[in-house]
This record gives C-alpha cells, sequence and structure tokens, in this order.
C-alpha cells in the first residue's frame, strides 16, 4: 500500500509535478502552472525546442531536460535520482497533460515506486476539450488514444470496442486518418462522428457528420494539424446493423474476453457469454479456465 499525502512530503525528496500545458493557445495556461514552472529546479520535457518556446513567451528561465520515448529509461533514472537528491522537477509534454499518450507515465511509475510524492497540475487536454464541443454523449466515454499503425493490429482494436456503448474517442495523424476512418468505418458501420483539428488553434475546425460524409470531406480536403476522433458509441440499432450474433468471430475465450474489458466482473462475462451463446454456464466456465491455464 502507498498512501501519499501531496502537501505533506517528506523534506529530503523532491516533489515530482505533472504540468498541463496548452494544446494550442497560450492563454490557456493557469496560474499556477506557471508558478510551478517558476519554482522547480528543473523542466523535464518532451521535445526541449518546443517548451523552450513556451517557457520564453512568460519569461521563465529554468534548466530544460529532454525525458522522452527513446531516452526514457536513462533519462529516468537520472530524474529519480535527483528527485531523492531534493530537487522539485516539473514535467511538461508538448501539449496538454503528461502522461497522456506520451512516456511520462514510466516516469510516475518510477517516482511512486520511490515513495516519491506525485503532484498532478491540471491543465488542457485534446480529449476532453474535443469532447464536451463534439455534440455526442459524454455521460461514458473511453479514451483510447492512437490506434496500431498495422492494418491487422488496428481491426482487432477496433473490433474490440465496436459494441462498446461509451462515446470512442481517439487521437490520429494526418497522413494516417483516411485509412482509419475507413477502417473504423467497415467495424463500426455509419456512425454519427467528429474529426477536430486544431483545438484552441487560429484554424480550429469541427467537422461533425456521419462516417460516411467525414471520409468524403477527407478525401477532398487535405487534412492538417493534430487531430482528435470523437465516435459515437454503440446503440440497439448499431449493434443490429453488425448482426445479432456479432460474437460469431470470437472463440468462446475470447468472447468472456470482451465482457471483461467492458468492466464486468469474470463471473458476469461468463453468465452473459453463456447467454449469448446458449450454453450452460458450467461449460463456458470450464472451458474459460482451461484455455487460460494452458497460456500461463
Amino acid at each position: 500500500m502507498n498512501i501519499q499525502k501531496s502537501y505533506h512530503s517528506e523534506a529530503e525528496r523532491g516533489i515530482l509535478y505533472l504540468v498541463g500545458t496548452p494544446i494550442g493557445n497560450l492563454e490557456d495556461i493557469t496560474y499556477r502552472a506557471l508558478r510551478i514552472l517558476q519554482e522547480v529546479d528543473l523542466i523535464a520535457a518532451e521535445d526541449t525546442r518546443h517548451t523552450l518556446k513556451l517557457l520564453n513567451h512568460f519569461q521563465i528561465q529554468k534548466p530544460l531536460i529532454s525525458y522522452h520515448e527513446h531516452n526514457k529509461q536513462q533519462r529516468g533514472d537520472d530524474l529519480i535520482d535527483l528527485l531523492l537528491q531534493g530537487k522539485n522537477i516539473a514535467l511538461v509534454s508538448d501539449a496538454g497533460m503528461p502522461a497522456i499518450s506520451d512516456p511520462g507515465y514510466e516516469l510516475v511509475v518510477q517516482a511512486i515506486e520511490k515513495k516519491i510524492t506525485v503532484t498532478p497540475i491540471p491543465g488542457p487536454n485534446a480529449a476532453l476539450t474535443a469532447l464536451i464541443a463534439s455534440g455526442l454523449s459524454t455521460k461514458r466515454f473511453l479514451f483510447l488514444g492512437f490506434l496500431s499503425r498495422e492494418k491487422k493490429e488496428l481491426y482487432q482494436e477496433l473490433e474490440k470496442y465496436k459494441f462498446f456503448l461509451e462515446t470512442l474517442i481517439f487521437y490520429e495523424a494526418p497522413h494516417r486518418i483516411e485509412k482509419t476512418l475507413k477502417a473504423m468505418r467497415e467495424v463500426f458501420g455509419n456512425r454519427k462522428m467528429v474529426l477536430i483539428r486544431e483545438l484552441t488553434k487560429k484554424y480550429e475546425e469541427f467537422i461533425r457528420g456521419q462516417l460516411d460524409e467525414v471520409i468524403q470531406y477527407v478525401k477532398e480536403n487535405e487534412v492538417k494539424g493534430e487531430l482528435t476522433l470523437i465516435i459515437e458509441g454503440a446503440t440497439k440499432e448499431t449493434v443490429g446493423q453488425l448482426g445479432e450474433n456479432w460474437w460469431n468471430t470470437l472463440s468462446l475465450v475470447e468472447h468472456v474476453d470482451h465482457y471483461i474489458e467492458q468492466g464486468f466482473s469474470v463471473k458476469e462475462a461468463i453468465k452473459k457469454t453463456s447467454v449469448d451463446r446458449k450454453l450452460a454456464k458450467r461449460e463456458v466456465y470450464q472451458a474459460y479456465h482451461i484455455e487460460n491455464r494452458k497460456k500461463k
């Protein structure tokens, strides 16, 4: 068990601050974020050149060190050593909240293991900023970040979520957007969606419509900038369009795992699978656990 009292940390150890930075418009930075950036001993940044522009704009002069996907193992150890020596460090990403779709997560885990205080400094986030203005349901949603670049893995990932009722949120790059949208259309059907580009920037744009309409738009228009995709969750109608026996392509174990991924307990997932397949619960239970023992 690890209990952190964020504002009563051990004096001899430093604090790792996770500082949210603007996703476009620099006016979105908070007073607290500016204060922390001014007070820490060091700022760890995904791209130091990008962060330097932000610091220069607010006339903040602090040592910068790079921490990104390609150096996270060695650099993470270096940062932990500095924190143990009592240095306070701010971790920032190129835009938004660190540790979301960037390697900051690993540094957080390292810090927690060493009982170093990890303090979040809230700020902008592209996924939530896009969602609240999308016009799609905000009641329940699922953030999935970037999908796989490989075609087989891409389709496998989408298949996992096609019957989820939650609104789905993705990030994507402009050069892959048409391929990704076509895969979504094939797996999800022609659902409502919103493609958002350049959030909070001068050329911010919300492209709302059915998947077919957005695919056509992307074909006819060059789409630039950072992209966020908000996809309508499954409905009774969309499930019906995709077939009543949607699980036909899944093995029995994959069928159970599908429900577990949706948040059901193993017991509940086995019961739902047995109802879908018109099998005895004991039969599903035995098959599921025998297969899992083989994997071990």
